[in-house]
């Protein structure tokens, strides 16, 4: 089983920023990535639909042959991961706000965080802060619409820096210092928000910290794969395959290792 890949999903494109982490950590093992465009944003949906497609999408890297699954979406992370490990008897990876750190390190004592609205509302989110965050203000603000444009490739439009700035603006008027990244697609946008944020605010997404994860529980289940060679590295989407490519090809010096393909699921 230490030759079976990782199997990653997201709701779309997102996830690959967490995929990236987890290839520079562990570049031998094989990868399944599945981009389930057809149904983003999560965010925007019910519990029930949440847990259904995160259900779906572990029946298909099961399917395919995946030894670990890392959910690489926030919204299905704080819906689903509880449901997900109790259901299958392999071991799940999730993703969410990395509200710890910044509770941890805030100077101000006032910390952003931008994530959807399923991540917002969820169960785990909110016990979360309930741990971390007793003694700080957490401006909270869903970023409704990031997704969709990051879907459609708009990482650097007028309309999505527009967005951006009326969503920071109340964080900043807040006095944050730290911008808690809660949604896989939105580190895409740093250099963006790097451009529109007073150099003190400190953004913090999850990636590394899922990749570090990954590597921890494979060792513990002696699931690493001891090749010497680079992994496969295979991704699938339910809808278009071009927006999928672009970021993968943009964003990876070594993408003419990558295999991209249209899937049904």
């Amino acid at each position: 089983m230490s030759h079976d890949a990782i199997g990653i999903f997201d709701s779309g494109i997102g996830g690959t920023s967490i995929w990236k982490e987890i290839h520079q950590l562990l570049p031998q093992e094989n990868t399944i990535y599945l981009a389930d465009s057809a149904n983003a944003p999560y965010g925007e949906r019910s519990k029930e639909e949440i847990i259904e497609l995160s259900i779906k999408n572990t029946e298909k890297l099961l399917e395919l042959g995946s030894k670990i699954i890392v959910v690489a979406c926030n919204t299905a992370t704080t819906n689903a991961i509880k449901i997900l490990r109790n259901r299958y008897p392999i071991s799940f990876i999730g993703i969410e706000p990395a509200i710890k750190p910044a509770a941890l390190q805030t100077k101000t004592k006032t910390i952003g965080i931008l994530a959807t609205k399923g991540t917002l509302s969820s169960e785990l989110f909110s016990e979360t802060s309930e741990i971390y965050a007793k003694n700080i203000e957490v401006v909270e603000v869903i970023g409704s619409g990031l997704v969709e444009l990051i879907e459609q490739g708009e990482l650097n439009s007028t309309l999505i820096r527009n967005k951006l700035l009326d969503f920071i603006q109340p964080m900043i008027a807040k006095n944050i210092d730290h911008l808690v990244l809660g949604c896989s697609h939105y580190p895409y946008l740093i250099p963006l928000l790097q451009q529109l944020l007073d150099d003190k605010v400190t953004i913090i997404d999850s990636g590394q910290a899922v990749a570090r994860q990954t590597h921890k529980i494979l060792e513990q289940s002696k699931l690493l794969n001891s090749s010497a060679s680079e992994g496969n590295c295979l991704f699938y989407t339910n809808a278009s395959l071009a927006v999928l490519k672009n970021i993968l090809q943009a964003n990876n010096p070594n993408y003419s290792r990558i295999t991209v393909q249209q899937l049904d699921f």
